[in-house]
């Protein structure tokens, strides 16, 4: 009720009334140094916690005993090579190297009683270079960096027992980044380097001492790193200096407490992988890896080594840290694990299947997308996408390309071709100009096809994993208002290595920290529309790689042409005459290509032992593909010009798949007129009238004219001081300009000496004075002058201006080349042309189209293009007229205004000391052209560097019977730029995946003028259906076929693939489904042979399907001794792949059945020829055959008379006296048998019923099947008989495909020859 009243208790406080004590203000930055003290080096280290880190050190002998041998001649050799040799002692002090040279050495351990039983053992091995320790019998374990970095290997438990156990250590005389002569990396290399051995110690370590000196370093970063007035910051600084505070030296216990007080920051369980399971939504995602340079300041030879001592670090990681996840790219590198290391590769693969060790990227190496072709840019993704699924059984989704000097606008679809949507990198926050303004956005390609793009915004691809590098994840992150996540690649890079443990354990502390501090937040929005960028990411540093290492590009360029070339020849030859598609040849030559293609070697970047590396790769291509060219012509029935043969006329090899009008120099300053759109095509003689068609003379001193129907050129003092258009009749060149000026310039940039050429070397332009100009060639079709120009006393340049006659309907253009010897230092050659044309945008050809780039200043972002990347042309047009500028193998370029400039040389001095040193040869042209750019420019582009091959072929051939099977028509924007085989069709698939059955044909076409095109595919084969495919060749869509036409249409700049799948023809022999195909060649018909006539017969053989002949020997027969060894001679001399065997006759010869041994007998044929190059085998032995020989069939049996004196052999003999029925007797003796009975018995027509008899007879054994076209006997009067054929040769071929033999041997007869 009311009233009631209460006693309230008085509360008491805690606070005291009278000060105990002054208490002053933490002065921060005295505290937080006092941080670094705590666990630094330097004179403290002794009584810090440095001091408690290890808790025994066990050194020398006994304990750690040493020997070594030195590899010899910078060798790098295997483990079982290097361990089959005399190890001498050796002892921590000595010193090893030069540069570049391996050392193996002998570690023979012993662990002494007093460190058994302590809690972790390693092994501290540092000699201040790389190594990798290997098992005794041979495993590579773990990488070793040296320099401080990654010295510590974890002795295994079996090591604790007291007894000696031995490891090898491989030495290799290079630093993580090569062998620079100072701390300047980027120097050329020392060539006589020296390591000194500084370490090799058993430690025991003090894992807590350890687990402390991480949780220091930690919240010593975020002291650092957070706001002076967070709260966070302050109590970081509170926590650090009460572990200090809480430290004894020599006391354990202390360190113990002392981290026990710094969970009160970073949380309970950041020493485990559990600090992770909490549930929440983490923002910044770590990812590891290692980024090795496939070759940059050191060569292909030592990646190899760097993959495996990298990669089996982070198998080791994973193994102790659950949480590691690595990233790794570039299918190159695993393929060299594969192949080198398949112990590490074994691990790799455990590791991918567990989702560890990720495969990233989806590419071959991680390359360049400026300077490589559309097709090379393909083709990276094609090799790459295709080794990840075959090994590992996925495609990979993203593409990663951190460290690229800027990237294509055709990639988002070129991505999207080959199964990735999303994109990687971080390079354009180098950028010296601009910053770029997303970190995560939707990159448009130019044909609209997009990716989701992200970069870190920890801004490297190395990061340390440090609370700094966390919180930049966040802080940085541009676009925090469309996604909060973002990704923190860590890990040491470029020289390789990867994560350490010191990086997982600071990442568990920084994940630890998310959960006690405010400003490291996790959760994360979902749904977001993404800011869009268009076009390229122009990088706006390292554009000095457009040029340097002149050599390197022109080899890259001229690869890419020559692989076009043969795809395109060897496609049409597989598909209508039976040649074998060389599919192992082009992938070597391709992969060669793709990895020269890698962005520290195409760009100019890597020391010069790269570029040796390069240049003999190239050379292997290049000797490879001129190979197959050569029997490309012979299947086109053509040869190489040989002026001695004047039989038959010459025609010109075209691969370009549009009508051409050129004039072609036939020699003896003679020309012809090659006309036509086949692969050959027909040369007519230059006609000379009484009026010349193109003209040159000097017309006042010094002055020279140059002209032609459509070009009026003058040339003063070396330059073109005037190109006048006389159809379009305007002038070219700007008033008062000088085309064709040679200028250079003065070159050091900031650093990079290789990457970079900076904005400021424009204002050293200085023009090059000519010497004399003088008239060199004044013929019918072609008049040329040439000028001397002084470059310095060590340089000069030699350029001639060359003009044609011109054909009407065509567009003229002037060509120059230039023979350059360059002998500078820090300088940069270019050529300019002013042209009379206005336009504040140029066109440049890129991958599969064009990009326009700014000609003036306006914005920062538009004067960071002064100097920028183009394919074979740039451009600059108004509405009406331009000019094109066409290049052979050069990539930089530059248009300020109506000053067109292209970039010839460089001379950095460093990484390579010598780079671009030498002699030089360049071409590029100036084409006018009425109309805005157009197809004039991009065909007359390809042609210019595709130029016609002048070839001799045989009376009688008509080039018109070589047309292309398959064509592009419609809009004359549309380019067919690829045709090849499928890469699984049965006849050329490799094994790699599931092969496809029958033949098929990719084309890839684009439209490279940026509108919407539209054209039709034409063909005149027997097509069974044209599907959409992807770069990957999946079909996704089948496409409608009319009367040998498929429509298509395709968006600015879109590249359309189609995969054209052909009938098969019973026509040709590689149709057949058998493994391989042979024919009969009887020896005693062949007396006439000589080694040219069998070079004939194999080649017509070889071009009709026919891989080997069975050459049908009798006994005695006085032909075989001179006609077998022509044979071989022939066919070792062709070098085609075609290939001979033995087909021992044992009713046929002169001398009766064949002895095993003597002058004229098996073994001694068997011996003589078959180690021959040319000697067929199966299964890796000789194959053999035989005609009958039943009675001899013990000769044969496994461990007989012939195979004990010489070897092995494969043997499939003619028994088909026995039948199926009989065969059975003699299984033991054979590999499989040939069945002789192919033709039709009176009125009954052939079947194949008996060849299925034999083949069920033969259960797994091969069976050899006959085919014939007829069969007929005169030898004998009154025994003459004939065999009908009817359609025999049809119904033969039919039953091949039914029933599948393991080999098919036709028989004519007569027989062969």
């Amino acid at each position: 009720m009311g009233g009631e009243t209460f006693e309230v208790p008085k509360l008491k406080s805690a606070y005291p009334k009278l000060s105990a004590h002054p208490v002053g203000q933490w002065i921060p930055n005295i505290y937080k140094d006092r941080i670094g003290m705590f666990y630094g080096g330097g004179q403290y280290e002794k009584s810090n916690l440095r001091a408690m880190m290890t808790e025994g050190t066990a050194s020398g002998t006994p304990h750690v005993k040493l020997s070594v041998w030195d590899a010899p001649d910078l060798t790098r050799p295997t483990f079982k090579e290097a361990t089959s040799h005399k190890f001498k002692p050796t002892a921590v002090g000595d010193w090893f190297g030069p540069s570049w040279s391996t050392h193996w050495f002998k570690v023979q351990l012993t662990v002494p009683s007093k460190l058994t039983k302590k809690e972790l053992l390693e092994l501290h091995w540092d000699a201040n270079n790389e190594g990798m320790v290997w098992t005794e019998d041979g495993n590579p374990l773990q990488g070793l960096t040296g320099g401080g970095e990654r010295i510590e290997w974890i002795l295994p438990e079996k090591f604790r027992d007291g007894k000696e156990h031995t490891i090898y250590i491989e030495m290799a005389c290079n630093g993580m980044f090569g062998n620079a002569p100072s701390g300047d990396s980027i120097q050329p290399p020392d060539p006589n380097k020296y390591f000194q051995l500084g370490k090799a110690d058993i430690v025991a370590v003090n894992v807590e001492a350890r687990q402390l000196y991480i949780d220091m370093w930690e919240i010593g970063d975020a002291a650092r790193e957070f706001p002076t007035d967070s709260w966070e910051q302050h109590k970081a600084l509170k926590v650090a200096n009460e572990v200090i505070d809480a430290f004894e030296l020599g006391n354990q216990d202390s360190i113990i407490k002392g981290r026990k007080i710094a969970q009160e920051y970073l949380g309970k369980n950041v020493s485990s992988s559990k600090v992770y399971q909490t549930g929440t939504q983490p923002l910044v995602y770590g990812i590891g890896q290692c980024h090795i340079d496939t070759c940059w300041l050191w060569p292909w030879a030592e990646t190899k080594r760097k993959v495996a001592r990298s990669w089996s670090n982070q198998c080791d990681l994973m193994d102790r840290y659950p949480e590691h996840r690595f990233a790794c790219s570039q299918a190159q590198q695993y393929k060299w694990l594969k192949e080198y290391y398949p112990y590490v590769f074994d691990r790799v693969k455990e590791k991918v299947k567990k989702g560890t060790f990720q495969p990233i990227g989806g590419s071959w190496v991680e390359h360049d997308t400026n300077l490589p072709s559309g097709e090379s840019l393909i083709r990276q993704f094609l090799y790459g996408q295709r080794f990840f699924e075959s090994n590992f059984g996925e495609r990979c989704r993203t593409f990663w390309l951190p460290d690229t000097f800027g990237y294509s606008g055709q990639l988002p679809q070129l991505c999207r071709l080959a199964g990735m949507s999303r994109f990687f990198t971080q390079k354009l926050s180098w950028n010296n100009i601009n910053k770029f303004p997303h970190t995560t956005f939707n990159w448009v390609a130019l044909d609209g096809s997009q990716v989701i793009c992200h970069m870190a915004p920890s801004e490297t691809y190395t990061a340390e994993a440090n609370f700094g590098d966390v919180r930049r994840s966040v802080t940085q992150h541009k676009s925090m208002d469309q996604d909060e996540t973002s990704l923190l690649v860590f890990g040491k890079g470029d020289g390789g290595g990867g994560p350490t443990w010191e990086h997982l354990e600071k990442l568990r502390r920084c994940r630890g920290m998310s959960d006690t501090v405010g400003l490291l937040p996790r959760k994360v929005s979902n749904g977001v529309d993404l800011v869009t960028w268009y076009g390229e990411l122009y990088f706006e540093l390292h554009r000095g790689t457009y040029t340097t290492q002149a050599n390197n590009k022109r080899n890259n360029r001229k690869s890419e042409i020559m692989l076009r070339d043969i795809e395109l020849l060897a496609t049409l030859a597989s598909i209508r005459s039976g040649y074998k598609y060389p599919k192992a040849d082009i992938d070597d030559m391709w992969e060669g290509v793709l990895l020269c293609q890698f962005h520290d070697c195409l760009p100019g970047s890597s020391i010069e032992m790269c570029y040796d590396d390069c240049d003999e790769l190239y050379g292997k291509i290049f000797k490879t593909g001129k190979k197959i060219l050569k029997e490309l012509q012979t299947v086109l029935g053509v040869q190489e010009v040989d002026a001695s043969n004047t039989k038959g006329g010459l025609v010109a090899l075209n691969t370009m798949p549009w009508h051409r009008r050129e004039i072609i120099s036939i020699g003896d300053n003679q020309a012809g007129v090659a006309c036509g759109d086949g692969n050959l095509l027909n040369i007519k003689t230059f006609k000379i009238t009484e009026t010349p068609e193109v003209t040159v003379e000097e017309v006042r001193s010094g002055v020279f004219v140059l002209q032609n129907d459509q070009l009026r050129v003058e040339v003063e003092n070396g330059s073109i001081s005037s190109l006048y258009d006389r159809k379009a009749e305007r002038e070219v060149i700007a008033k008062g300009g000088k085309a064709n000026q040679l200028v250079i310039f003065d070159d050091k940039p900031l650093y990079w000496q290789a990457w970079d050429v900076e904005v400021y070397h424009l204002d050293s332009r200085k023009e090059l004075s000519p010497g004399t100009t003088k008239i060199v060639q004044s013929d019918a079709h072609q008049v040329s002058v040439v000028t001397e120009t002084k470059i310095s006393d060590k340089s000069w340049a030699k350029t001639y201006i060359s003009l044609s006659a011109a054909f009407k309907g065509q567009q003229s253009y002037v060509e120059m080349h230039s023979e350059v010897e360059w002998q500078e230092s820090m300088k940069f050659l270019k050529v300019e042309f002013p042209v009379d044309i206005r336009n504040t945008e140029a066109s440049y050809e890129t991958q599969f189209g064009i990009v326009r780039r700014p000609t003036h200043y306006n914005t920062t972002w538009d004067m960071a293009k002064f100097e920028v990347c183009c394919h074979k042309f740039a451009d600059l047009s108004e509405h009406g007229y331009g000019v094109s500028i066409l290049n052979d193998s050069k990539y930089g370029f530059a248009t300020c205004g109506n000053l067109m400039r292209l970039s010839l040389l460089r001379a950095s001095k460093a990484p390579d000391g010598h780079a671009d040193m030498g002699r030089h040869n360049i071409r590029w042209a100036i084409l006018p052209h009425q109309g805005d750019l157009g197809s004039t420019t991009v065909h007359t582009a390809f042609n210019f560097n595709n130029p016609l091959k002048l070839v001799q072929s045989p009376e009688g051939l008509e080039a018109s019977a070589f047309t292309n099977p398959i064509k592009l028509t419609g809009n004359p924007s549309l380019i067919l730029d690829t045709v090849k085989r499928g890469e699984d069709d049965e006849d050329v698939s490799r094994g790699e995946l599931s092969k496809r059955k029958g033949k098929s044909v990719i084309l890839r076409i684009y439209d490279s003028l940026g509108g919407q095109s539209k054209g039709a595919i034409e063909t005149t084969l027997d097509v069974k259906s044209v599907w959409k495919t992807n770069v990957l060749e999946d079909d996704e869509e089948e496409l409608k076929i009319e009367k040998g036409k498929v429509n298509i249409v395709l968006r600015p700049f879109e590249m359309k693939l189609l995969t054209v799948c052909i009938t098969a023809s019973t026509l040709f022999f590689s149709s057949a489904q058998a493994a391989y195909v042979f024919a009969h060649v009887v020896m005693g018909n062949t007396a006439a042979h000589d080694s040219t006539a069998w070079q004939n017969d194999i080649t017509l053989a070889k071009n009709s399907g026919i891989d080997a002949f069975a050459l049908n020997v009798g006994c005695g027969d006085p032909n075989n001794p001179i006609q077998v060894a022509n044979a071989f001679q022939a066919a070792e001399a062709l070098g085609s792949n075609f290939k001979l065997f033995f087909s021992f006759d044992y009713l046929g010869g002169p001398s009766g059945p064949w002895p095993v041994s003597g002058s004229e007998s098996v073994v001694g044929y068997l011996n003589k020829y078959k180690s021959s190059a040319a000697y067929f085998e199966f299964e890796g032995k000789p194959f053999v055959s035989t005609f009958e020989g039943t009675g001899n069939s013990g000769d044969w049996a496994p461990g007989g008379a012939i195979r004990s004196q010489a070897g092995d052999v494969y043997f499939v003999p003619d028994y088909s006296s026995l039948g199926p029925s009989g065969i059975a007797a003699m299984s033991a003796n054979i590999e499989g048998a040939f069945s002789w009975d192919m033709w039709p018995n009176g009125a009954t027509n052939k079947t194949d019923d008996g060849d299925k008899a034999w083949q069920a007879a033969l259960g797994s054994k091969s069976f050899m099947m006959g085919v014939s076209p007829w069969f007929f006997h005169s030898a004998t009067p009154g025994a003459e008989w004939v065999w009908r054929g009817d359609d025999l040769w049809a119904d033969r071929w039919a039953q091949v495909l039914d029933v599948k033999p393991t080999f098919v041997e036709y028989v004519f007869s007569p027989p062969l020859f």
